[in-house]
């Protein structure tokens, strides 16, 4: 009403007067205790003794301080993986979340915070509400910093996996890889949770994260999954429709996961062996067993005792930690079962069983596959490499293929057979006096030997060897089939029938391309006979062109085209480590924005920390729309900064 609005008014008219006043007669206004300073307040009583309402247009500094007091603080938390909030935040409450405490020890030091923190005004800017407000600016600039990257890149290739979070719901992780400032990125973008989506609404969603820069997406890496991965009406091939370059890559190390896969469960025996292993670590992991299978350890072992793996159907890596494991620490395992196989009750029964099947076969088993899955192990391991192109993965996929070929000399299975008789005459160190000794005689051993060779040693070696072929053939994808013309290491390097179908892919113009390779041919041997290191991979080669981009313009574009393809959906993976630290079993409520604001920061840490704070109070401004303190100057406008606008979402 009219009474009101004029009573409102008198108001604040009565609190400038008395502030001015008070001002010139240098008291503080809240203490109102004159001041020691000769009539001077310092700077930082004046931004204190600033109200709300008033008309000087230095108020918004206050405010501005608060509210970068409010960012760094969970900018803190969200780099340091350290949950926000408290179950109780209310004023009486003993612990009112890592967030509200972090500010209370904060305002102990500084007298603005605390203003504001203990004012009876109820815009203190904590709430959940306002932390996922502040999150999502700060989330957003990251982002920005990324589109920016990939702006100036001009070519990028998307990643995407799934898992499921602490409340098993689906989430997509989403990151993006690219050729920027001379090395290979791959910078995270979101989490996007896909419950009830099918391959039409998660190929939807990644088109609109990506809308703007969908014409100049290259590749797409995902983990073969159907509703990913499917030919006609999967993800990958949804985002071809709208994105015609984004060629699909089937995550190599996924696909060297499927072939260990099909190893173990084509062959029984290996099958069979695997499932003994998952029984030894159970009962080793048992409380009862578990104290005497550490003990035992240290008493024959120097260093610290060893756990057995758990096994995984999707991390196959672990398998080769196990074979190692049980290899290394073989004769401790048998003491374990010997001595409580003398027990009564049912874990001696037990142990019994176990300790029966720990034979020669079974040290055969185990000396053959932990060769076998040890170079495999290898190949995973380096197949994650961040900087790591696709054609140096095509490069190792070859080198394994040779490995595993040699395997099949009969000096190398010599060699094997002489460490499975080393181990199993090892693997039992205290032997009753009574029994003989454990060896075989040259007769049956040399029987065993070519038994073993026969049905066992050369189905293994031979069926992974298919199945290597068969998942990483070049001519399988058409990219990993002509890319390779584009790796100074190979015999094809810069051959232009190769070269040729690669470029045709991306709608290169194949006449410049010629003409630039008969140059660039030239400058390089020539800088090469000068003393110059050739080139020994594709980012090295595109460092090269790198200066001169302008004049190979269309092979400068293939060879950032080349780096930026996936080679596997590794970063994915290690997203979901990040995942499991916010999103954790306390913090299993929170919403899907804040879930994915909370990631882009962990993970993109070092992009978080030196985000300017000053950009983030004006976009906080311009984003807050209802806001009960002034954040801006009245004189000058809102000054965003403008990369802001460039960014995904």
């Amino acid at each position: 009403s009219s009474l009101q609005h004029l009573t409102l008014k008198m108001k604040r008219k009565t609190d400038i007067t008395s502030y001015f006043y008070l001002k010139k007669k240098q008291i503080d206004p809240d203490t109102e205790r004159e001041s020691d300073n000769g009539g001077e307040n310092s700077e930082e009583e004046q931004v204190e003794s600033t109200r709300e309402g008033e008309s000087e247009d230095t108020g918004y500094i206050y405010f501005q301080k608060y509210i970068k007091t409010i960012g760094e603080v969970l900018l803190l938390t969200a780099t340091q993986n350290v949950a926000q909030r408290g179950h109780d935040e209310s004023a009486d409450s003993d612990n009112k979340g890592n967030f509200k405490a972090i500010l209370d020890t904060i305002a102990n030091h500084d007298k603005a915070v605390k203003k504001r923190l203990t004012s009876i005004h109820n815009a203190k800017y904590t709430s959940k509400i306002i932390q996922n407000e502040v999150l999502g600016c700060l989330g957003d600039m990251v982002r920005t910093e990324i589109a920016e990257e990939v702006k100036n890149s001009e070519v990028f290739s998307i990643i995407a996996d799934e898992t499921k979070d602490v409340k098993k719901k689906e989430q997509i992780s989403i990151v993006l890889r690219y050729y920027y400032n001379g090395a290979i990125q791959e910078s995270f973008l979101h989490f996007e949770s896909t419950e009830k989506l099918d391959a039409a609404g998660l190929s939807e969603k990644i088109i609109h994260i990506l809308e703007k820069y969908k014409k100049n997406l290259v590749g797409q890496a995902y983990d073969g999954a159907s509703v990913m991965s499917g030919k006609h009406s999967g993800v990958q091939a949804r985002i071809r429709e709208r994105a015609k370059y984004a060629f699909s890559i089937h995550c190599t190390t996924h696909c060297l996961n499927l072939v260990l896969v099909d190893t173990v469960k084509a062959i029984p025996e290996v099958e069979q062996f695997f499932y003994l292993l998952e029984k030894l670590y159970v009962f080793t992991s048992g409380s009862a067993v578990h104290p005497k299978w550490l003990a035992i350890q240290r008493d024959m072992f120097e260093g610290a005792p060893r756990e057995l793996q758990r096994l995984s159907d999707t991390r196959w890596a672990c398998r080769f930690i196990a074979l190692r494991n049980i290899m290394d620490r073989l004769p401790a395992l048998k003491r374990v079962l010997q001595e409580i196989a003398e027990e009564h009750g049912e874990r001696s029964v037990e142990a019994r069983g176990l300790l029966a099947q720990i034979n020669f076969e079974f040290t055969v088993h185990l000396v053959v596959l932990r060769k076998v899955f040890g170079e495999t192990k290898l190949l995973s391991d380096i197949l994650q490499s961040l900087t790591l192109d696709i054609s140096k993965a095509v490069d190792l996929v070859e080198a394994l293929v040779k490995t595993l070929s040699d395997f099949r000399q009969e000096s190398f299975f010599d060699d094997v057979w002489d460490e499975v008789l080393n181990v199993f005459g090892q693997c039992d160190p205290t032997p009753p006096a009574e029994k003989r000794p454990k060896t075989l005689s040259s007769k049956l051993s040399q029987h065993y030997k070519d038994w073993f060779r026969t049905n066992f040693f050369y189905p293994v070696i031979d069926l992974m060897l298919s199945e290597l072929e068969r998942r990483f053939s070049s001519k399988n994808c058409e990219i990993m089939n002509s890319i390779p013309a584009l790796n100074p290491q190979k015999d094809t390097f810069l051959k232009e029938k190769d070269l040729f179908s690669f470029a045709e892919l991306y709608d290169s113009n194949i006449d410049d391309l010629g003409h630039e390779l008969h140059q660039f041919k030239r400058i390089l041997e020539r800088k090469i006979q000068a003393g110059m290191q050739r080139p020994s991979s594709t980012v090295q080669l595109v460092q090269f062109i790198e200066p001169n981009k302008d004049v190979f313009f269309e092979l400068y574009r293939l060879c950032k085209i080349a780096v930026a393809i996936p080679v596997s959906t590794a970063a994915c993976e290690r997203s979901f480590s990040t995942l499991k630290l916010v999103k954790a079993y306390l913090g299993s409520t929170m919403n899907e924005d804040r879930l994915s604001n909370l990631g882009v920061l962990s993970i993109e840490s070092r992009r978080a920390k030196a985000l300017n704070l000053d950009s983030f109070v004006d976009r906080f401004a311009k984003n807050h729309k209802n806001r009960r303190i002034r954040l801006l100057s009245t004189s000058l406008p809102p000054q965003i900064d403008q990369t802001l606008e460039c960014g995904f979402l």
